[in-house]
């Protein structure tokens, strides 16, 4: 079972959980929330078959690129996204940060951009907009 935020928001919504952890509220962030770069599978799935054109292309055995939006969002904006594609409440609590935890990670994919031609193309409101599609359709998850 996938260990991030977006599928436990999407369990919440359809009432596999009865509500989302959000670890910390008091980081140095627009609502004390962690920030994170979150993109669309099917952009992630791109700047993938992106890089293995550009390694095919290329003679060079380490490459490595960002790929992001280069945008950050909050957990709590990310719960609002959800809430809007859906018209779900998603019940939450406020628990202790995580260990290692940092209050924001965005990528910089200027580089993906400039040598796969790469970027994201789907906002956050896609991504949580095709989640929601795809949780109602498979409420349990994979069988």
């Amino acid at each position: 079972m996938p260990n991030n935020l977006m599928p436990f928001v999407a369990q919440v919504a359809v009432g596999r959980r009865d509500k989302l952890s959000v670890f910390g509220d008091d980081y140095d962030t627009v609502d004390g929330t962690g920030v994170r770069d979150y993109i669309h599978v099917e952009d992630l799935a791109a700047g993938h078959v992106a890089a293995l054109h550009w390694i095919a292309e290329h003679d060079r055995t380490i490459s490595t690129w960002n790929l992001g939006s280069g945008v950050g969002t909050s957990v709590l904006q990310l719960v609002n996204a959800f809430e809007k594609a859906s018209g779900v409440k998603i019940p939450y609590e406020i628990a202790p940060r995580r260990d290692g935890d940092i209050a924001a990670s965005v990528a910089d994919p200027s580089l993906a951009h400039r040598e796969l031609g790469w970027q994201t193309e789907k906002t956050v409101d896609d991504m949580c907009a095709d989640t929601w599609r795809w949780q109602q359709a498979n409420p349990q998850g994979y069988p």
